[in-house]
């Protein structure tokens, strides 16, 4: 599978570096080592020791350099050997660096062209930023595709279906429901009127257990697979503006053609107090129930089916809430396949139109 590179992915959450930690991670099929230097800055580089191929991540920081566990080579942040036991270091001995952002409570890394790793283009998740919010964090590795999780998050009809005990009810498919295209970023918007959501829910969402909700649930997409829903609900017949909207983050990235990294996450202003504390704890300890019991075993049943390929080249029926899926997949695609071209100028002059 060919995956975008020139694009901001998550690469950890920021707890997941801790001072004096390495974490080793495979990211779009590559071996990754993340840590923090001296300063605290995170570092990402080839998870590969360039003498014999040994993981850097089953090394150690020494004097703020990565040695290698196995024959004690040091190297910087830029991946250059500072360091080598038997003699001189080495300057044909150099590991991949790769550029990283610390942003929004996660480590972002950038796989392509360092030259054009500008963090501007890092997406909106400013209801993430510790430093005004409470967020509640959760992983979960999963054995299916990134392109499955796209879907299963642009389309919450299957929240009635998968999830009819916590996260759905029997009226979600009756909901209003559109699909809106702004650039690159793409919508999927559903409102459910007159709702009787389950007593655990409604709590969660601030209506009272058996009165009927006005709930809405707005997905924004963009790529490669950076999804914020923000969901809210109301009385029926009440203004959404005296609901309490809360925002969760679907942060996916590819481990390999058939298995992602699900980053997800809720979060409360700190305004709040402890009480926002100890929502944040609790409701992302409720979203992991759905999740690790419902979703992944659908995806990866899905992922089984779908064998070594991918979406993409699958045969499939579709229904109207398909429709963001569908967008938001198309743009992802045409992205990959023009990086895809420039990296290969041979490859585009031959699929180039005779003049």
């Amino acid at each position: 599978m060919t995956f975008l590179r020139n694009i901001w992915y998550v690469a950890c959450w920021d707890h997941e570096i801790a001072e004096g930690a390495l974490l080793g991670r495979r990211l779009l099929d590559e071996a990754v080592v993340l840590y923090r230097d001296a300063a605290g800055k995170p570092v990402a580089l080839r998870d590969l020791c360039p003498h014999r191929l040994a993981p850097l991540s089953f090394g150690r920081i020494v004097d703020g350099s990565l040695r290698c566990g196995y024959h004690g080579l040091g190297f910087d942040a830029q991946g250059q050997c500072v360091h080598n036991p038997f003699g001189p270091p080495s300057r044909t001995m150099k590991v991949q660096s790769y550029p990283v952002v610390e942003r929004h409570s996660a480590i972002w890394i950038w796989m392509g062209d360092a030259q054009a790793a500008d963090p501007a283009l890092i997406p909106d998740f400013g209801f993430n930023d510790p430093d005004a919010f409470f967020v509640g964090k959760g992983y979960i590795g999963v054995k299916a595709g990134y392109e499955l999780e796209i879907e299963n998050i642009l389309d919450l009809s299957h929240i009635e279906f998968l999830h009819p005990d916590t996260l759905g009810s029997d009226q979600v498919s009756q909901g209003e429901y559109a699909c809106q295209v702004e650039g690159d970023v793409v919508w999927s918007n559903r409102t459910v009127h007159g709702e009787i959501m389950n007593e655990r829910l409604s709590a969660r969402m601030g209506v009272e257990p058996g009165q009927p909700a006005d709930r809405w649930i707005h997905v924004r997409w963009t790529m490669p697979a950076n999804m914020a829903i923000f969901a809210g609900a109301v009385p029926s017949g009440r203004p959404q503006k005296e609901g309490r909207e809360t925002p969760t983050a679907h942060l996916f990235t590819p481990e390999s053609a058939g298995s992602t990294h699900y980053f997800y996450s809720i979060s409360f202003p700190r305004a709040m107090g402890d009480y926002g504390a100890q929502l944040a704890r609790e409701q992302v300890e409720f979203l992991s129930v759905p999740f690790a019991t419902e979703d992944l075993p659908m995806l990866q049943a899905q992922q089984a089916n779908l064998g070594s390929g991918g979406l993409r080249d699958a045969r499939i029926g579709w229904l109207p809430g398909d429709a963001a899926g569908a967008r938001a997949r198309k743009i992802l695609y045409e992205r990959i396949d023009a990086e895809r071209r420039l990296a290969s100028p041979i490859e585009a002059a031959a699929e180039a139109p005779a003049a």
